[in-house]
């Protein structure tokens, strides 16, 4: 069987998501590629862990080994142009900069967003604090990061969340979540080189939702591969993602098709 052209067969834009199996489709690759399609961009995927969990429960995860994850990537490179790459869950942090360091290789150019998932919803713990010059040396390759507001104090031992955005910027642009704050709105910071932009929308009655995190950092994807710049990504993410955590009253939200709702 003769096969087709790829590039030119579809008029939406490739983006690829690293990142773990979740059963209940609510977070990891299958909570990433529904936002993709959603938001207008194919959606290509790599899985690095097998986890067993649902929306409230996680109970353990197997990790794929760096060269499984390597040959997933390695196909879809040869055959798609892929100029935009997000990373989430990682079984380690030397392991996601020895991945970054060769997605570098295999193409320069390619934008990488990380969504630092340190910690399941659930509450089962990944990753303990990294030492302070491995995760300069991953900021350095990044497009974005994208910690909420426990992630950052995390990843920088400082006394706020807001500190340690701003440790992180000097690295590379930070968008960090407002989700786990309290007040009416539910705000965003996002620190650029010489600029400080603050992203809210209301914040809802219902508005937890399993894999929210993922959720925004794909959608943010989506728009910088359909070509927006960086401010308008995040503003369109964040539009996106106050859809999806509005969509109902479960944990687990829906994904409709430009941000709309079902009903609209």
């Amino acid at each position: 069987m003769k096969i087709k052209p790829s590039v030119a067969a579809l008029p939406r834009p490739y983006a690829l998501t690293i990142a773990g199996f979740d059963p209940s489709a609510g977070a990891g690759v299958l909570a990433d590629v529904k936002t993709l399609e959603a938001s207008g961009v194919y959606g290509l995927a790599a899985c690095t862990a097998l986890t067993v969990q649902n929306d409230v429960t996680f109970e353990r995860v197997s990790w794929v080994g760096i060269p499984e994850i390597q040959d997933q990537i390695r196909l879809l490179l040869a055959r798609f142009d892929i100029g935009f790459i997000k990373i989430g869950l990682i079984e380690s942090l030397p392991l996601l900069l020895e991945l970054i360091s060769w997605l570098k290789a295999q193409k320069p150019a390619v934008q990488i967003v990380w969504d630092p998932v340190l910690k399941a919803t659930a509450g089962y713990e990944f990753h303990a604090r990294p030492e302070a010059g491995l995760l300069q040396a991953i900021c350095r390759e990044l497009a974005l990061i994208t910690p909420n507001q426990p992630e950052a104090l995390r990843l920088i031992a400082v006394p706020t969340p807001e500190a340690a955005a701003e440790a992180l910027a000097a690295w590379c642009p930070v968008l960090l979540k407002g989700g786990h704050a309290t007040g009416d709105f539910a705000t965003d910071v996002l620190l650029l080189p010489e600029e400080r932009h603050t992203l809210a929308t209301p914040r809802l009655p219902h508005g937890e939702k399993h894999g929210s995190g993922c959720v925004l950092s794909a959608a943010v994807l989506a728009r910088l591969a359909l070509g927006d710049d960086l401010l308008a990504a995040c503003r369109s993410g964040k539009v996106y993602t106050a859809a999806f955590l509005g969509s109902n009253d479960t944990l687990l939200g829906y994904h409709y098709e430009n941000n709309h709702h079902e009903n609209q």
